[in-house]
């Protein structure tokens, strides 16, 4: 896990998503247009929280996440997402 020099505000957590498999259990190997969005990342970065609420989830977490959750960003050629804990649905 490489080093962030990003830090999420409030209730946010940065994500790094894990890669889509690429081929099934059985052995049939799924084409890029076929794959799912990934719904399992590790915890990068967590933000302090909120007066109300303190962080369940630290650096390092792999997290089950919605699919449609958390927006999109790229830093230094890698892909994340930062979304609210409240969007984290578990933790692995």
């Amino acid at each position: 896990m490489a080093k962030v020099n990003i830090q999420p505000l409030a209730d946010r957590v940065l994500i790094e998503p894990v890669e889509a498999e690429t081929k099934t259990a059985s052995g049939i190997i799924i084409p890029d247009t076929a794959k799912e969005k990934p719904q399992k990342g590790n915890v990068v970065a967590v933000g302090p929280g909120t007066k109300d609420e303190s962080m369940t989830v630290k650096v390092g977490d792999t997290v089950l996440y919605g699919k449609y959750a958390g927006t999109e960003l790229k830093f230094d050629g890698s892909d994340y997402l930062i979304m609210r804990e409240s969007d984290i649905l578990a933790i692995v």
